[in-house]
């Protein structure tokens, strides 16, 4: 079952990831596609704020992985945009004790768990996205059925 969130506003990005972070745990994988300027950045810097992270969070377009190890749970941001298929070990990532978010997801799917949380952003205007939530397994949907 897929699950719909309107957002209208930046800040409405932000609380929205906040309200997801409070339901984290630890080998959380979250999956973000949409365009460019969609807000997939947006929605880790509020995941990461509510983890008590105060880096400032930006893209890892040429780094691939940042990682964030000063919040609650570490944080592991990817940006698999420019991801060569030589590159391996990111899926490493996912069994660690840590939550991954991964940017442009969709162009890695066949790398990923099965168990993950995929969200789709679609550019509705300069302020408005429509957030398409597609659980992955039971914790997922109980994650999507508390917080949407």
């Amino acid at each position: 079952m897929d699950y719909k969130y309107t957002s209208k506003s930046v800040e409405d990005t932000l609380e929205l990831a906040q309200n997801i972070e409070s339901e984290k745990f630890p080998g959380m994988v979250i999956c973000l596609n949409g365009d460019l300027g969609s807000g997939k950045t947006v929605f880790v810097k509020g995941f990461a704020n509510a983890l008590g992270i105060e880096d400032n969070i930006t893209s890892p377009t040429f780094t691939i992985v940042k990682e964030y190890l000063t919040g609650e749970l570490p944080l592991y941001h990817m940006d698999v945009y420019r991801l060569d298929e030589a590159d391996f070990g990111i899926e490493d990532y996912f069994n660690k004790e840590g939550v991954s978010i991964i940017e442009w997801a969709e162009l890695i799917e066949d790398r990923l768990p099965s168990e993950r949380l995929d969200i789709n952003i679609k550019i509705i205007d300069e302020n408005t996205r429509i957030l398409v939530f597609k659980p992955h397994g039971l914790k997922y949907e109980e994650l999507c059925n508390a917080v949407l």
